[in-house]
């Protein structure tokens, strides 16, 4: 490893200069906004826009019957909401509901694995509306993508503990204290007049970070929030009830390009415990060393892990305790044993009820099976307490009273909000992919439902069909459906073909290798039922499948990603 740090000679990016001729993210928004001609943004906007936490996307199912009929793409935007720990009240689901409905192409809302929602297929003449109505109940979509710090996770339900309280507020004020200070959102969006001063990134810098992070707060023993995948993470560490300082990890990190290999996914590193006090003053030295030594040339290499392989971890260890001032002490002990959500009931510490509810990829609508949308959206009509979002794309319905519990169970179960699925379909995830994602090769969130049910299949065949397996689609090598955190991941080569990964560990700790290339879903069922036989045969007690694959060396295991992944 290099152990000085060096900027490079080499031409900034494209993005680079956009970011730096933005006028702090105002582009010409504004001027695309009176624009009627066309539903999309134009040049720059196109990438600003996505500071303001919407990205512009088209329908491909459709594409090529708009281009033969010399149409345009039906442009239309996605808006992902800024919401640390993933709280929302009742109230707010409402406004939500509401606007999904009558103001969006699908009528859906989307629950992500970075703890919010999404709306998909907003069009242009529609945005402010959006915004407005976001602002009017305490909510915005500031900074939840491009080149800055991204919604904040914390492990999911504030009421589980007091420990849970406190992880979700330090969830709050990271999110708050790394946000852009640009008055541009207010100015386009709400309307605000710009008033008359200099702006200023303190933190973010006028050019912002070179590539986009993700921050978690997390309690062991429970990686709900797949912290090793993420750039900066605080994992509590608890005395006498109460958090008193965090372990900080840093440079997780999933996205790669086919057949790249200068990039490779990585898990986060350990830096050090600090105190609970000097928490903010970390989170902003971290970001900013990220901010002055990531790579601005190539966006391939800029998230924070190509810059610790740059200039090694304890080059950056050390100018992150020179800028804070604070010398990281010794890592204090911590583990993790599980992942992923409990479904169904339980009680909380003021004595209230919380329902965990599945929702599979994460997607709120009606359909002939389930009406999660109408019956989230009657809930929410009676209910005075809160919903909570989880990271692994799920919906808490927290706060309810002895007395509400019965109306609740009542309209959940009336509604399908509650069924029995197997573990196998509970713990698996998929991004939204086609038709909507512009970088998606295969499909992914139409694809799981179905594919989980084959799998299942295979699995009752051979007896361990209450098993768990942690299994991800990503329709596209760049993370977004956190594939190679599972110990089963496919993902997106073209249409209809996959690279199938497997051996990662049921705590997502360990990265999986590839096992077959660019293989159909029907080649995958063959390969998976191969595997899965001889897992039910010949594992040892209480093995988990991701672990089964690496003793009997089916794979070898990912010790060191930026050499073993690729080899």
């Amino acid at each position: 490893m290099k152990k000085n740090f060096k900027k490079s000679s080499l031409p900034l990016t494209k993005e680079e200069h956009i970011k730096n001729n933005s006028n702090y993210l105002r582009g010409t928004i504004v001027n695309d906004l009176k624009n009627e001609i066309t539903n999309g943004f134009s040049g720059d906007n196109f990438s600003l826009i996505r500071f303001h936490g919407m990205y512009q996307q088209d329908d491909r199912d459709i594409r090529v019957e708009r281009n033969e009929q010399k149409l345009e793409p039906r442009y239309a935007m996605m808006l992902r909401c800024r919401l640390p720990g993933g709280i929302i009240s009742s109230k707010q689901w409402l406004k939500i509901d509401s606007f999904a409905t009558n103001h969006t192409l699908y009528k859906t809302i989307r629950l992500t694995n970075r703890q919010t929602f999404q709306l998909h297929g907003i069009l242009k003449k529609n945005l402010k509306d959006i915004h407005q109505i976001l602002h009017k109940i305490g909510l915005d979509s500031l900074g939840t993508a491009n080149d800055v710090n991204r919604n904040v996770l914390c492990t999911s339900d504030p009421m589980e503990s007091i420990i849970h309280q406190e992880c979700y507020e330090w969830a709050c004020k990271i999110s708050n204290f790394l946000l852009p200070h640009t008055k541009a959102y207010a100015e386009i969006w709400l309307d605000q007049k710009k008033i008359f001063s200099t702006d200023h990134e303190p933190i973010l810098g006028k050019t912002y970070l070179p590539r986009k992070f993700k921050t978690t707060v997390v309690i062991p023993p429970h990686n709900d929030v797949d912290l090793y995948a993420n750039d900066m993470n605080f994992v509590a560490i608890i005395e006498k009830n109460k958090i008193v300082g965090f372990n900080v990890l840093i440079g997780g990190g999933l996205s790669i390009t086919h057949g790249n290999k200068e990039t490779w996914p990585f898990l986060a590193l350990e830096l050090g415990y600090i105190s609970v006090e000097k928490t903010l003053s970390i989170a902003e030295s971290i970001v900013a060393v990220q901010r002055d030594w990531g790579n601005r040339t190539n966006r391939k290499n800029a998230k924070t892990r190509y810059t610790i392989e740059n200039v090694g971890l304890n080059v950056f260890k050390k100018e992150v305790e020179k800028r804070s001032n604070i010398v990281f002490e010794a890592v204090r002990p911590y583990s993790f044993n599980t992942r992923g959500d409990k479904i169904g009931w339980k009680k909380d510490i003021n004595n209230n009820w919380s329902l965990t509810i599945f929702v599979q990829n994460g997607r709120i609508c009606d359909n002939n099976n389930q009406f999660l949308k109408s019956g989230l959206l009657k809930i929410a009509t009676i209910h005075n307490g809160n919903f909570r979002l989880t990271s692994n794309q799920n919906i808490i319905i927290s706060e309810i009273s002895n007395e509400n519990k019965t109306k609740i169970e009542k309209i959940a179960l009336s509604h399908g909000l509650i069924k029995k699925s197997t573990k196998l379909r509970e713990n698996s995830m998929a991004c939204v992919s086609f038709p909507t994602c512009p970088l998606a090769m295969a499909e992914a969130e139409r694809m799981l439902p179905l594919f989980i049910t084959k799998v299942e299949n295979i699995m009752l065949k051979y007896g361990v069909e209450k098993e768990i397996i942690i299994l991800r689609i990503s329709g596209c090598p760049n993370g977004c459906g956190r594939s190679l955190l599972a110990e089963i991941g496919l993902i997106g080569k073209s249409i209809g073909r996959y690279n199938l990964y497997i051996g990662g560990n049921r705590i997502g700790s360990r990265i999986p290798k590839i096992y077959k290339e660019n293989i159909t879903e029907k080649e995958i069922l063959v390969h998976l039922e191969f595997l899965i036989k001889n897992w039910s045969i010949y594992r040892k007690e209480n093995e988990d499948f991701g672990d089964f694959v690496i003793r009997k060396k089916i794979v070898k295991e990912v010790i060191n990603p930026i050499h073993d992944f690729w080899n």
